[in-house]
């Protein structure tokens, strides 16, 4: 019974360093893709893009908005960000008029209405829903 204790405790030693041996790799990869201009988080929540790296103090710049700069502790940075898609927002205001395709009928329908004709359009379709 003694000896499978001892085997068991060497077990779980054994997985302990192994996790922790596993961690520090990791973050050694991490770190050894950080360069100025890439996009990271760290430990506490800050978003910023790295402007410098100071290897022999640890430390690292970051720029959390244009003009704000702040010094953090390697380590502290534990994530890179990967840089989301976005869609293209138009210059102009065309994408706030654009026809609605599913609605052929109304354009049909309000191209030579008079105002009161639209109004008593308008006052028919609220009827219909009750």
């Amino acid at each position: 019974m003694t000896i499978l204790l001892f085997v068991m405790l060497g077990v779980f030693i054994f997985m302990m360093f192994r996790r922790n041996k596993k961690t520090q790799q990791q973050q050694a990869k991490l770190q050894s893709e950080f360069a100025p201009g890439i996009e990271v988080m760290t430990s506490f929540g800050l978003f910023g893009r790295i402007v410098s790296i100071d290897e022999a103090e640890n430390k690292v710049v970051l720029e959390l908005s244009p003009g704000n700069l702040a010094t953090v502790h390697r380590q502290a940075v534990n994530k890179i960000v990967e840089p989301a898609e976005t869609q293209a927002v138009p210059d102009d205001a065309s994408a706030l008029t654009a026809e609605d395709p599913l609605a052929p009928e109304t354009k049909a329908a309000t191209a030579d209405e008079t105002p009161d004709e639209t109004l008593k359009r308008l006052n028919d379709e609220g009827k219909k829903d009750i």
